[in-house]
Order: structure tokens, then C-alpha cells, then sequence
């Protein structure tokens, strides 16, 4: 598939802008793993080549397990996640899905026991910025880069 636009150079000032959120969840105090994880499981939903190839990556360098990464497509069947993991991917996954699911109480009040009210609104920054990430990356058709894939090997 062939990239249809570089979104960043075209639109450098509201890149900066997502940027400016990016920097914010990188340090509202959410823990890194769970983030990554997060824009992981998203980006797999929406089918965004590029947020999936740079988010294993992402969890990768913060050391996270890759059989952990592999998992987080089937994560309400494996064991290496905990209750707070799962709140936060059935959030996402609601918040992703927002047209079908209308965000139903069930999938917000899970979060309750497990994250502060702050921690709730950051989550949901975090998941909004990928979705909309997703959507410039699926709508330009932005693809890994060839290079890094290669290096990976």
C-alpha cells in the first residue's frame, strides 16, 4: 500500500498540537507499559499499520514482555495482565468502538476501583489521541519504515 501524504510536514502546526497532548500523556503519571499497551490494542482495532509496528516497538523499549505485547489482541483470554490492564483495554476498546457502544456504564465504572478521576480523564486523553492518530495514520496510509522493519530482524 502506498503512502498517500506525510500528514506532519502538510500540517505541521495541528501535528504540534497532538504532539502537545502526546507530551502531556507521556507525563501525566500513568505508567509507560500501560499507555503503550493501550495505543497498542487501539491501533490494532483500527488497523493502523504504522501506530501497531511503532507501539510494539514502543513496549518493547520500555521492557515490557513480548509475549505480554503478542497478547494484547486475545487480552481478556491470557493471564499476563491484571485488573487494572484489563479496566483500561475495556475502556479503550469502548471508547474505540464509541458509535456501537455508546461507552456503557459497565466499562466506565470498572475503572473506579483501579484508577483515581485524574487518572480516568488522562486515560481517556490517551485513548482519544490514538484514535485520532489512527485515523490520520489509516487515512494517509502511513506505513512502517521498511528500514526499522529490517533492523528488527
Amino acid at each position: 500500500m502506498k503512502t498517500r501524504m506525510d500528514y506532519r510536514k502538510v500540517g505541521v502546526e495541528g501535528y504540534r498540537a497532538f504532539a502537545g497532548v502526546h507530551q502531556y500523556i507521556a507525563k501525566c503519571g500513568l505508567e509507560e507499559e500501560l499507555v503503550h499497551l493501550v495505543y497498542l490494542r487501539i491501533s490494532q482495532i483500527n488497523g493502523c499499520a504504522y501506530c501497531v509496528d511503532l507501539h510494539y516497538r514502543d513496549a518493547l523499549k520500555c521492557g515490557t514482555d513480548p509475549r505480554k505485547i503478542n497478547a494484547v489482541s486475545a487480552w481478556r483470554e491470557m493471564p499476563f495482565f491484571g485488573p487494572r490492564e484489563r479496566a483500561a483495554f475495556g475502556w479503550a476498546e469502548s471508547l474505540t468502538h464509541v458509535a456501537q457502544t455508546q461507552a456503557p456504564d459497565a466499562d466506565y465504572d470498572a475503572l473506579k476501583p483501579h484508577f483515581s478521576d485524574k487518572e480516568i480523564v488522562d486515560l481517556t486523553y490517551a485513548i482519544s489521541l490514538m484514535n485520532a492518530f489512527n485515523r490520520l495514520g489509516v487515512g494517509f496510509r502511513s506505513m512502517p519504515h521498511v528500514a526499522t522493519a529490517k533492523a528488527a530482524e
